[in-house]
């Protein structure tokens, strides 16, 4: 039984005892910073059973309290308040308990697995800004949600097929005179990009051409070579002709390579992929299937729908009167595929714009109403576009910015500012790079992170690289200190043992941040929020320097207070490692 529990119990006794009174629950907070405390508990809520003066029943519940639970060393009322103080032998009991814990605040793995969709591209362009955000989001869910106790499948759905992929296609056929990654140093997926936006300028000039032959510009974008070209050969590769499937087949590989750069140099990675070139006919026969249980219903065009207007959303088509399938068609089968897949999966994390809210509203239902158990377990991690502040940076097109380009340029900004401050005496030129590139994507990730998903971001590059305030540097620094703290530590020789019975009150407040942790990444998985992680961790580093600049810890008075602040210290270190890791963030042994 946790503290909370007990102290609960122990007033619901007071009550009973001393009012003859049972009261149902007990409410109870952290004490305010600006009082003598730790626990509060609101008095006013009892005074539906207890009738009296709120701060004399306060009085009689505190004394009750103090003497019959261990934990609480003293008390006192403010307005209707209880604030408890909790004995310090608590504390260092607590703190003695989680010092050696490896995993403090992971539980291990139990249940149905979860599966988590994110980043899911086009083959026909590198990722860009919005991939970053969606991957950066993914990856950390996932992560949480493994530090909760679930297992998990990290997956993509890769969009390999249709007129955009046979668009670069064409193009390279036509103006690429057999240029490859190799042959030009590009990255695949940079090369097969450079012929989308060809095509589309070849396109757009063939539109004006015909425009100014007389036709309209709706009858221009239909009859233009180019595109008809496309359209035969999307036609080709649904009908497997062998050339243009062995031309898909290599540049899609080019884009493959060029995004698993990408993904290594962000940090995340897939532990399986799906492929629309797969998925793209599945979920036919589900259909048929819920035509059978009424589901479906059919239009005189042969048309197939879905009937949601019950559920307060409208009517969804998921069949062509030609037979063909839809979007919603895809999904409802790729859905039900991997749980076919992957047996012991019990839910699933869709990470895609919010954009998409109403399709995940829509898909959702329609497989609840299928009958499937674990579509109650669904969710659609949905999140806001970001913005860069205009000027700030400009990709070759001067609208989408590139993924790598970006993450290049963060490590640039971590660079300049470094050398500004003059902090890196004594590095190795490869060293100073290693650590731009971990400070400089540390700074990305933490401040995309601490964000709320929903919320549209305003990324500024040069403020997420400030040493001071809510970033992830001022977060890297500060167990960076931690490492060094522990370096002089063990070259003077401190002692791993200590006798330690009186808290200083700093030393008090810093253990209490860490009792947080588990509880904090429980919420965060249940929130799908890595900003909740993000944000406990600031809280943590926070106090962690507070502690630091008001008690002496290698030059304390004593040697328990030594063995003890650095022990202390240790584990802040290690608890900013771990959450940061659920983030995605490496942290820097020296800064």
């Amino acid at each position: 039984m946790n503290l909370s529990e007990k102290l609960t119990n122990a007033v619901k006794d007071a009550v009973q005892e001393l009012f003859s009174a049972s009261l149902e629950t007990v409410e109870v907070q952290p004490t305010r910073k600006d009082f003598e405390g730790d626990l509060t508990v609101v008095v006013f809520p009892i005074l539906r059973v207890a009738k009296g003066n709120p701060a004399v029943i306060g009085e009689q519940i505190g004394t009750y309290v103090k003497e019959n639970l261990d934990e609480i060393s003293d008390f006192n009322v403010v307005k209707g308040f209880l604030n408890l103080v909790i004995a310090d032998a608590y504390y260092l009991n607590f703190f003695d308990g989680i010092r050696d814990q490896k995993n403090f605040g992971h539980e291990p793995e139990s249940g149905k697995a979860v599966m988590v969709e994110y980043s899911s591209p086009n083959t026909n362009k590198p990722l860009h800004l919005g991939h970053i955000r969606n991957n950066l989001l993914g990856y950390s869910v996932a992560e949480i949600l493994k530090a909760s106790g679930k297992k998990v499948y990290k997956t993509q759905i890769i969009n390999d097929r249709g007129i955009h992929i046979c668009k670069s296609m064409l193009a390279w056929q036509k103006f690429g005179e057999g240029e490859t990654p190799e042959s030009t140093g590009l990255k695949g997926d940079k090369l097969v990009g450079n012929y989308y936006v060809k095509f589309d300028k070849a396109y757009k000039e063939e539109q004006s051409y015909l425009v100014a032959q007389g036709k309209t510009k709706e009858e221009a974008e239909k009859e233009a070579p180019l595109i008809l070209e496309a359209q035969d050969m999307l036609r080709k590769w649904e009908a497997g002709d062998e050339e243009v499937v062995a031309l898909w087949e290599k540049m899609n590989g080019w884009v493959y390579e060029g995004f698993e750069e990408t993904y290594k140099n962000l940090g995340v990675d897939f532990d399986s992929y799906y492929y629309e070139s797969n998925t793209y006919l599945l979920g036919k026969d589900n259909i048929e299937e819920g035509l059978k249980k009424g589901v479906f219903y059919k239009k005189g065009d042969g048309s197939v729908w879905c009937d949601l207007t019950e559920d307060g959303l409208d009517e969804k088509l998921v069949l062509r009167s030609d037979g063909t399938a839809v979007y919603m068609t895809q999904d409802i089968g790729t859905a039900i595929q991997r749980v076919k897949d992957h047996p012991d999966v019990g839910g699933m994390i869709y990470t895609v714009g919010n954009e998409q809210d109403y399709h995940f509203k829509v898909l959702f239902l329609i497989l609840k109403k299928l009958g499937y158990d674990w579509a109650e377990h669904l969710f659609h991690l949905s999140y806001g576009m970001v913005d860069l502040p205009s000027g700030k940076m400009k990709s070759r097109e001067g609208t989408v910015v590139d993924a790598d380009d970006l993450v290049e340029e963060m490590a640039t900004t971590a660079g300049n500012i470094a050398q500004e401050l003059g902090k890196l005496d004594g590095y190795s030129e490869a060293e100073k790079q290693e650590l731009y590139k971990i400070i400089g994507l540390g700074a990305l990730k933490y401040y995309i992170l601490k964000v709320d998903p929903k919320k549209r971001i305003l990324f500024n590059p040069e403020e997420s690289v400030d040493f001071q305030g809510n970033t992830g540097p001022f977060i890297q620094y500060t167990y960076a200190r931690i490492q060094s703290i522990l370096r002089k530590a063990a070259d003077t020789g401190v002692a791993e043992d200590y006798a330690y019975e009186a808290l200083q009150s700093k030393e008090k407040e810093l253990i209490k941040q860490l009792a947080l942790y588990p509880e904090t990444v429980q919420l965060a998985a249940e929130n799908h929020s890595p900003a909740l992680i993000a944000n406990y961790t600031y809280d943590l580093v926070k106090e962690f320097n507070s502690f630091y600049q008001q008690v002496s810890i290698l030059g304390a008075d004593t040697d328990a207070e030594k063995s003890f602040r650095v022990a202390l210290s240790k584990k802040v270190g290690e608890v900013i490692e771990a959450a940061f890791g659920l983030l995605g963030i490496q942290v820097p042994e020296r800064m």
